[in-house]
C-alpha cells in the first residue's frame, strides 16, 4: 500500500471519517464528493494512483493505493486512517468489476478474479474496518447491483459476486447490529459511468446502434424512468445510508434502478404491441 500526502490533519477532522474503496472513478468518485460536501473527511482507496489522487485533491481528502481484497493491505489502511484521523466511521465498499462471461467461458483464474473483485474486496475491507466501526457505532454501505438480484446474459462471475454481497450485508447486519454497526446495500441498475460508457460503446458497435446515447436509450427502453442513473443519484443514497438520517435502517437492500425491478418481463411484449 502506498499513501498520497494527506491534506487534512487530525485536528481538522470533521465528525465523520469515511473510507471509500473503488473511489477513483464513477460511482465511487461521486460518493467521495458527496461525503466531502457534507463535511466528512474522505479517504479514497483503490489500485490506480492517478485517478485516486485527482479525486483526493478535488475534495481535500486522502488517497490510498491498495488491493482491497488483500488482508494485510486492508489492515494497514485502517491503521493508517486511524493514525492520521483518530477514527473511522463509515466504510463504503464500492470496489468491483470482472466476471463478464458465461460459465463455460470462465476458467478458474477468471472465476477467482471475479469473486476477488466483487466479493472479497468488500468482505476483507469490512473485516479490517469492523473493530474501529464497532468502537464508533459506524456504518458500512455495500455497493451491490441489480445483478445482485437478477441474472443478465454471460456475467456469471459478476452476478454471483453481487448476489453474495447481499448475503454479506445481511450477515454483517445481523452479527454487528447489537454492537451498533449498521450495514446496508445498494443495488443500482444502469449508471452513466466510464465503465458503463465503454459497455455502451461495445454494445452499439456489436448491435449496429448509431451512438452511445442510442445504446443507453435501448437498454433503458423498458425501465419505467426510461434513462440510466447519474453517479450523483447513487451517491446520494450512499450518503443517506452512511449518515444518522438512516439511523434505524440496517440489513436493507435499496434498489436504485429507475424501476426496472418492478417490470414483469413476460408482459413486455404486450406493451410493445400497444395492448
Amino acid at each position: 500500500m502506498t499513501t498520497a500526502p494527506a491534506t487534512n490533519t487530525a485536528s481538522e477532522t470533521p465528525s465523520q471519517v469515511v473510507l471509500i474503496t473503488g473511489g477513483g472513478t464513477g460511482i465511487g468518485a461521486a460518493i467521495a464528493r458527496a461525503f466531502a460536501a457534507a463535511g466528512a473527511t474522505v479517504i479514497v482507496a483503490g489500485r490506480r494512483a492517478e485517478p485516486l489522487q485527482a479525486i483526493a485533491e478535488d475534495i481535500n481528502g486522502t488517497a490510498l493505493v491498495l488491493d482491497a481484497s488483500d488482508a494485510a493491505s486492508a489492515q494497514e489502511a485502517v491503521a493508517e486512517i486511524v493514525r492520521r484521523h483518530g477514527r473511522l466511521d463509515v466504510l463504503v465498499a464500492n470496489a468491483g468489476g470482472h466476471g463478464f462471461s458465461s460459465a463455460l467461458d470462465t476458467d478458474d483464474a477468471a472465476w477467482d478474479a471475479a469473486l476477488r473483485a466483487n466479493l472479497n474486496t468488500a468482505f476483507v475491507t469490512a473485516r479490517a474496518c469492523l473493530p474501529e466501526l464497532i468502537r464508533n457505532s459506524g456504518r458500512i454501505v455495500v455497493m451491490s447491483s441489480l445483478a445482485g438480484l437478477f441474472a443478465g446474459p454471460s456475467v456469471v462471475g459478476y452476478t454471483t459476486g453481487k448476489h453474495a454481497l447481499i448475503g454479506l450485508t445481511r450477515s454483517l447486519a445481523r452479527d454487528y447490529g447489537p454492537q451498533g454497526v449498521r450495514v446496508n446495500a445498494i443495488c443500482p441498475g444502469w449508471v452513466r459511468t466510464p465503465m458503463a460508457d465503454a459497455e455502451m460503446d461495445e454494445f452499439a458497435a456489436q448491435a449496429g446502434i448509431a451512438s452511445r446515447e442510442d445504446a443507453y436509450r435501448t437498454v433503458t427502453r423498458n425501465v419505467p424512468l426510461g434513462r440510466p442513473a447519474e453517479p450523483e443519484e447513487i451517491a446520494s443514497i450512499a450518503l443517506f445510508l452512511g449518515s444518522s438520517a438512516s439511523s434505524y435502517i440496517t440489513g436493507a437492500v435499496l434498489v436504485a434502478d429507475g424501476g426496472a425491478h418492478v417490470v414483469d418481463v413476460p408482459t413486455i411484449a404486450f406493451a410493445d404491441a400497444g395492448l
